[in-house]
């Protein structure tokens, strides 16, 4: 019985391995998209040009990862809340969107991927 429960931790700690942790998945996106002097903190913060909050620098961690796999590891609502956020940087910081995406996608090999992503498709 004992093997029995240890082997159940360990199936549900490789299928919990498989996605992101959900610890952000009530974030105040719309806060971040609305407020454009907050929206253009968390830019700096993903190019290195400024400083980083807590939840900041985890995002930013997640990000390149996040590009490469479109999104593999991300939960529904994460999924979610990453398109507002990117549509929000592309519409209202396109020149700061696309230092961004040549910082996480140098080669531009997941870009058609990952704008098929963004656009919900």
């Amino acid at each position: 019985m004992r093997s029995f429960i240890i082997l159940c931790c360990l199936v549900a700690a490789v299928f919990a391995a498989d996605k992101y942790n959900s610890k952000y998945d009530n974030f105040d996106v719309d806060t971040l998209i609305t407020n454009d002097r907050l929206l253009k903190a968390y830019i700096n913060c993903f190019l290195d040009k400024g400083r980083c909050t807590p939840e900041g620098s985890d995002f930013k961690k997640t990000l390149p990862e996040a590009v490469e796999t479109v999104c593999a590891k991300c939960t529904e609502k994460q999924k979610l809340n990453i398109r507002k956020v990117i549509k929000a940087i592309q519409q209202k910081h396109p020149k700061q969107w696309e230092e961004l995406v040549k910082k996480n996608d140098p080669s531009g090999k997941h870009r058609a991927d990952f704008d098929k992503f963004i656009q919900g498709s």
